[in-house]
């Protein structure tokens, strides 16, 4: 079943209550993200807000916006004014064109952009415009996904899917913690790191600190995570990086580099603010010195491999520079 087959788009104004019947190839796809391909135009929020009020039914019982579906499951959609919560500002002329010029790699099934720092993976809570928001405006015709997530400070490669074959076969090879994905971030650390390879074997567990923060910590009842450091070049009496990760949780990299003495520069929530300041000062270093640089798969079962490539932005590579 298409998605042309199953989507009734809501008309002007206030739309009426639907059930749609979850197809084949949505299976496996949560809640939320449904709701977003049914409501469109409509904010994340109020799609949070609909399932948390229990306006959105599926199989008739309320459910959770993390909730996998399922094929078959019936979802009830309620009546939403699209014209009062959905007729947001477009985004800026000059950051649509910024984003257009980040498109690193397109094909038939994947669009892959560098994404700048400071430009969350989508929109939420006081953010208008993510980069997913952004894409779709750019590319109206499409259905695009996000695969994956990149935290707001940090710039890189982010894959978004214009296929549901595509995404489900790529989140498949995210849940393989061991090679489906090969991931490789470049990144500065403060301190001299020693030669070779450092490998952190350290559970992460991801709490709430007041007023909703997430804060990530090392925790034996975290989540088994993975992080491969290796030294490039030794600058200033700082460590520049290659980083492979087999496990891809929230905030890995940042909180492993605090973990072993040796935090990322430039990192607001989990580096030493005197360095920090010190880092600004000497080589203007104004961001999160954390860069996606790489991603290596191969899709259709092994039989289609993708190698991608992202330059390392340019306020890094500058700040690099003048790190004598």
């Amino acid at each position: 079943m298409t998605d042309s087959e199953y989507r009734s788009t809501a008309p002007a104004g206030k739309s009426s209550v639907r059930m749609i019947k979850v197809p084949e190839d949505r299976a496996g796809q949560r809640l939320d993200n449904f709701l977003l391909g049914q409501l469109k135009g409509a904010p994340r929020s109020l799609v949070y807000k609909l399932v948390r009020s229990g306006q959105v039914r599926v199989n008739g019982g309320r459910a959770k916006a993390e909730r996998k579906l399922e094929a078959g499951d019936e979802v009830r959609v309620p009546p939403v004014n699209l014209n009062e919560v959905g007729d947001k500002a477009p985004p800026p002329a000059g950051f649509l064109q910024r984003m257009e010029a980040a498109i690193v790699f397109e094909d038939a099934r994947l669009l892959v952009i560098n994404k700048p720092t400071g430009v969350a993976s989508h929109g939420g809570s006081g953010i208008s415009h993510g980069a997913i928001e952004t894409m779709r405006a750019l590319r109206p015709n499409l259905n695009l996904e996000l695969v994956h997530r990149l935290d707001r400070d940090t710039s890189g490669l982010l894959i978004l899917a214009k296929k549901r074959s595509a995404l489900v076969e790529l989140q498949a090879l995210l849940r393989e913690d061991h090679g489906g994905i090969q991931k490789r971030y470049l990144t500065l650390l403060a301190g001299r790191m020693p030669d070779g390879v450092m490998s952190v074997d350290a559970p992460l567990h991801v709490g709430l600190r007041q007023g909703g923060e997430r804060h990530v910590q090392v925790n034996p009842i975290g989540k088994p995570s993975l992080s491969h450091f290796r030294v490039l070049e030794r600058r200033g009496g700082h460590s520049y990086c290659e980083v492979r990760i087999e496990t891809g949780r929230t905030h890995q990299i940042r909180v492993h580099a605090q973990h072993i003495g040796h935090p990322v520069a430039g990192d607001d929530k989990y580096g030493d603010p005197a360095v920090n300041k010190r880092f600004r000062e000497q080589i203007g270093l104004k961001r999160l010195f954390l860069h996606a640089a790489s991603l290596e798969f191969a899709l259709d079962g092994g039989k289609t491999p993708y190698l991608l490539n992202a330059p390392l932005a340019p306020e890094l590579a500058e700040a690099l520079d003048r790190l004598a």
